[in-house]
């Protein structure tokens, strides 16, 4: 079997992308690791890596190896299985629609197959996760995996990555707020699709603590968008009423919706576990996309007017005006 070494065309200093194909003897390796240049002759170095006992631990994969590296550095390398990776970035608020074309680049599988993985009903207790389906725990992070890495290692790895939020501290919170795991998880994610500012998260948080204790609807924007399959330029109330019956719309459903509906991050965990001590009951988002917090109808029909002139000043000077 032969090993596959190519330049990557980018490195003026040598460096060499090597595939170790699964099955690869010794010789195989050496003998490719000869013909490219990368060592100068192959009966010592397989002397040397059987004397190390390297010669049955070299790992499949891709490498990259620079010309120049010596024996010692190159079977470290092949033998630890320090295979390349590319990074693969999820920012905070993604949903799984999102997600699966950056999980599919990664891959090398379609985007149709990871959804399908993504939206099996088995994945969530295989995976350890407490909601109705992946979605919000699939943790938002830049990761680094070797390319051709399997559609459920990756996903194994985002919840792996949730589940290392959960501190002791944050599970003793979690108990003094006598909610669930899936309640606080879904709880953070409206708070994050609805931040556009991180400093606001958790006066968010309050106002929702404050109408979850009260009883009230949440009436939170970003659940009846997730309702009606995504964002939209404006939210009309034609489009709320058209999914009354949705689960998520929690302008008509009481409490949270079933489960979250994006990918919180920490500072959204964080402020959901953590609400601002204060009695608003209201927000209205401004254009620059900070929130107006009011604790009276009245004030909050106030600040819903002057938000609106903002917006319609904006209109007036050409600009663009921004979707909530």
């Amino acid at each position: 079997m032969l090993v596959c070494l190519m330049s990557c065309g980018t490195d003026p200093d040598g460096l060499l992308e090597v595939t170790v194909p699964s099955g690869s003897t010794l010789s195989d390796v050496a003998d490719t690791l000869v013909n490219r240049g990368l060592i100068g002759a192959q009966g010592p170095f397989k002397l040397y890596a059987r004397i190390r006992g390297d010669d049955r631990r070299i790992k499949s994969g891709r490498y990259e190896l620079y010309k120049g590296n010596r024996w010692r550095d190159i079977l470290e390398k092949l033998t630890k299985g320090e295979v390349m990776t590319v990074p693969m970035t999820v920012p905070e608020g993604f949903r799984l629609l999102q997600i699966a074309p950056r999980i599919s680049e990664v891959t090398g599988v379609t985007e149709d197959s990871v959804l399908s993985v993504i939206y099996n009903p088995d994945l969530p207790a295989s995976l350890g996760i407490p909601g109705p389906t992946s979605e919000g725990y699939l943790f938002p992070d830049t990761y680094r995996f070797a390319p051709g890495l399997s559609v459920e290692s990756v996903l194994q790895a985002m919840a792996d990555r949730y589940h290392s939020t959960w501190s002791e501290a944050h599970l003793v919170r979690l108990k003094e707020l006598n909610m669930t795991e899936n309640e606080l998880v879904t709880l953070a994610s409206i708070i994050q699709a609805e931040a556009r500012h991180n400093s606001e998260m958790p006066r968010i948080s309050s106002v929702y603590h404050n109408r979850l204790r009260e009883g009230w609807l949440l009436q939170a924007d970003p659940t009846v968008l997730f309702a009606l399959g995504g964002p939209r330029s404006r939210l009309l109330y034609a489009a709320i009423d058209s999914v009354a019956d949705h689960p998520y719309n929690t302008y008509s459903q009481p409490g949270l919706p079933p489960g979250p509906i994006c990918s919180p991050g920490d500072l959204a965990l964080a402020a959901a576990l953590n609400p601002a001590q204060e009695d608003f009951m209201y927000f209205v988002a401004r254009p620059d996309g900070s929130h107006v917090f009011t604790r009276t109808l009245a004030e909050h029909n106030r600040a819903k007017l002057a938000a609106q002139r903002e917006r319609d000043q904006i209109g007036s000077n050409g600009h663009r005006e921004p979707s909530h």
